[in-house]
């Protein structure tokens, strides 16, 4: 297994699956720039968020997944084997998903961060300029 980040474009629409056992999973298909040719990812999300995210957007749509890869091969009609990737993605993140963020930060009150933004403090650091 590798952990993975990946972008390409949406191959088609993501789709909403259950299993058997009853919980909610999401299927996708990417289309990936590789050198002089394209790979297909194939996406499986099981985290509710990464779900969400996958099933906000549509067909041709840019994206970037981070997740569990696997490196797999199929044969084509003529006999030519050919790349494929099986990803389970963790994190899924669009232009969409971007725009949404930064609204969502302008509506913070002026002088409120928000915890994940919050500065942190390096003990390393002393506060002076680095001096080459």
């Amino acid at each position: 297994m590798i952990e993975a980040l990946v972008s390409g474009k949406l191959h088609g629409q993501p789709a909403q699956k259950i299993s058997k056992t009853g919980k909610p999973f999401v299927v996708a298909k990417v289309r990936a720039h590789a050198g002089d040719s394209d790979v297909f990812i194939n996406v499986i999300a099981f985290s509710p968020v990464a779900c969400e995210a996958l099933l906000a957007l549509g067909d041709s749509d840019a994206v970037a997944l981070a997740g569990s890869l696997t490196p797999k091969a199929w044969t084509d009609r003529e006999g030519t084997a050919r790349p494929a990737l099986d990803l389970v993605a963790s994190q899924v993140l669009s232009a969409y998903h971007v725009t949404r963020k930064r609204k969502a930060l302008e509506r913070q009150p002026h002088g409120q961060t928000p915890p994940q933004q919050a500065s942190h403090h390096d003990e390393l650091d002393d506060g002076s300029p680095l001096d080459f």
